[in-house]
C-alpha cells in the first residue's frame, strides 16, 4: 500500500471517507475548514506521515493523526489502518 506516492489533502480526506466527495473536501479546504498542524490549508496540499488534522464540522471540530497517507477510497472497515481519530471526548 506505501508506495511514497505524494497525497494531496482533499483526495486523502475523501479516501478515508470524512467527506462524501473529493469536491466537498477540496472546497471545505478553501472555507479554512481543514487545519493541518494548527494551520489552514489549501486542497493541493501534501500530506505526510504524522500530521494532526483538524476538521472543522460545526458544532464539532474533529482531530485525526495521519497513520499511512492513502489515495484511492478505503472500505469504511480499514479506515483506522490511515488515519487516527484523537477528538477529544468533550468535543
Amino acid at each position: 500500500m506505501t508506495d511514497n506516492k505524494p497525497v494531496r489533502i482533499d483526495k486523502f480526506l475523501w479516501s478515508v471517507r470524512l467527506y462524501k466527495t473529493r469536491s466537498i473536501a477540496s472546497d471545505e479546504c478553501r472555507k479554512g475548514r481543514i487545519l493541518i498542524n494548527e494551520i489552514q490549508v489549501k486542497p493541493s496540499r501534501i500530506i505526510i506521515r504524522n500530521e494532526i488534522i483538524i476538521a472543522k464540522k460545526p458544532p464539532v471540530n474533529y482531530t485525526f493523526r495521519v497513520i499511512e497517507p492513502v489515495e484511492n477510497r478505503v472500505s469504511a472497515k480499514i479506515v483506522n489502518q490511515f488515519i487516527e481519530d484523537m477528538t477529544s471526548e468533550a468535543e
